[in-house]
C-alpha cells in the first residue's frame, strides 16, 4: 500500500511515537459548517443524503478543506442497521430518530434478516470506496457502528426518549428478548464493520451513546460484553496494516478499567472525566481519545485555546493521546473556535519523545 501522507492518528491509537498529538471532532462533518446545510438542503430527506455515496463523500471531505484535521469519519449514522433492517426508520424535524414499528416481541424479532441488511448497506461501502478514493491517504479514514445496546434503545423504544423506559425495562422484565436483539445487533454490525474495513476504513470506532444509563451491574452485561465481541469478531489487520479500535460510551468514568480490558486499542472519554487520572489508570494498556466539553467551543478563541492547552498538559508529553471532544460537536458552534482548537492543539501537542514513556 502506498504510504499515507499523514499516519499520526494511526500511531497514537496504537501508543507508537508521534511527532504532535493528532486531532479529529466527533461529528466534524456536519451542521455546524455551513457548506455542509448547503449540501443538505439539495436532499432534505436524511436518509436519502446517507444512500447517495457522492453526497456522503463529499460531506466526509468538506471538514478536511477547512480545518487540518488528521482523520476523516465517513459521514453516515448510527442507524443505518435499523434501517437496513427494515423498521420504518425516519428522522423528524425537531423529533429526530422515529423508529414507526420497533421490535418488543420475539415474533418481531424473527422477522429480521441481516443477510437482508447487508445487502441494504452496500451504500455505506460504496461511499468509503469513494473517499478513500478520493482521499489518496492524506489522512486515515475511521468508519464507524452504534454499539448494539445503543442501537437497540432506538430499536425497542422508537424514539429518541433520552431515558429509554420501555428498553430499560426490557433489561429487567424480559432479559433474555434484549439479549437476543443485542445479540443479533451484534453478528449485524460484526459484518457490517467488516465490510466497512474491506473498503477502505482504517480505524473502526464503536459509539456507546447510551451505555452510561445502565447500572455498575447491568453495564458490563447488556453494552460491553456485545462489544467486546464486536472487537473479537472484526479484522484488526487489513494489507497487514492494522486497524485501530475505539470504544467510546458516553458517561463511562466508572467503568473506564473494564473497557480498557475489553480488547479496544483506545478508549474514548467524555468531559466528565480527568485525563490525567485516567492516563494513570488506563493509559498504559491503551490510548486515551477525548474529552474537551463540546461547550466549551462556545467560548472565546483565547478560553478555546486556554482549555486545550490544560487537556494537553494534564495528558503529558507522551503519545497514547487523540485529541477530541468528549461528544459530537454542536451545530452552532462557531467556525473560529473550532480553528482555535486546532491551533491550539498544533501549538501545544508537540512532542518531545524518541519512544513511549
Amino acid at each position: 500500500m502506498p504510504t499515507k501522507k499523514n499516519n499520526r492518528i494511526i500511531k497514537a491509537l496504537l501508543r507508537q511515537p508521534v511527532d504532535t498529538t493528532p486531532v479529529w471532532m466527533m461529528r466534524q462533518a456536519g451542521r455546524y459548517l455551513p457548506e455542509f446545510r448547503q449540501l443538505r438542503a439539495q436532499v432534505p430527506d436524511f436518509m436519502t443524503f446517507c444512500k447517495t455515496p457522492e453526497l456522503a463523500c463529499e460531506a466526509t471531505l468538506q471538514p478536511l478543506n477547512r480545518f487540518d484535521f488528521d482523520a476523516a469519519i465517513i459521514f453516515s449514522d448510527i442507524l443505518t442497521v435499523v434501517d437496513a433492517l427494515g423498521l420504518n426508520l425516519e428522522f423528524v424535524p425537531a423529533a429526530g430518530p422515529v423508529v414507526h414499528n420497533p421490535v418488543r416481541s420475539f415474533s418481531a424479532l424473527q422477522t429480521l434478516s441481516i443477510e437482508r441488511a447487508l445487502e441494504k448497506l452496500q451504500y455505506v461501502d460504496e461511499a468509503i470506496r469513494l473517499t478513500s478514493r478520493t482521499l489518496q491517504h492524506r489522512v486515515p479514514l475511521i468508519g464507524f457502528a452504534g454499539s448494539p445496546w445503543t442501537v437497540a434503545c432506538y430499536m425497542i423504544e422508537g424514539q429518541n426518549e433520552h431515558q429509554f423506559q420501555i428498553t430499560r425495562t426490557m433489561l429487567y422484565r424480559e432479559p433474555a428478548l434484549l439479549h437476543a436483539v443485542l445479540k443479533l445487533l451484534t453478528e449485524l454490525t460484526i459484518h457490517y464493520l467488516n465490510a466497512q474495513i474491506a473498503a477502505g476504513a482504517e480505524i473502526i470506532m464503536l459509539f456507546d451513546t447510551w451505555g452510561g444509563l445502565l447500572s455498575s451491574s447491568t453495564y458490563p452485561e447488556f453494552s460491553l460484553y456485545y462489544m467486546k465481541a464486536i472487537g473479537e469478531g472484526i479484522q484488526r489487520t487489513h494489507h497487514a496494516e492494522k486497524i485501530p479500535l475505539i470504544f467510546f460510551t458516553k458517561n463511562a468514568g466508572l467503568w473506564l478499567k473494564s473497557i480498557a480490558n475489553a480488547g479496544c486499542d483506545a478508549v474514548g472519554i467524555d468531559w466528565t472525566v480527568d485525563i490525567a487520572k485516567a492516563r494513570r489508570m488506563i493509559g498504559a494498556t491503551v490510548a486515551l481519545q477525548g474529552g474537551l466539553d463540546p461547550m466549551a467551543l462556545y467560548g472565546t478563541p483565547q478560553s478555546v485555546r486556554l482549555a486545550v492547552k490544560k487537556i494537553l498538559q494534564d495528558f503529558g508529553d507522551s503519545s497514547g493521546h487523540v485529541f477530541n471532544l468528549g461528544h459530537g460537536v454542536d451545530k452552532e458552534t462557531p467556525i473560529e473556535n473550532v480553528s482555535a482548537m486546532v491551533a491550539a492543539v498544533r501549538e501545544f501537542g508537540k512532542k518531545n519523545e524518541s519512544v513511549l514513556t
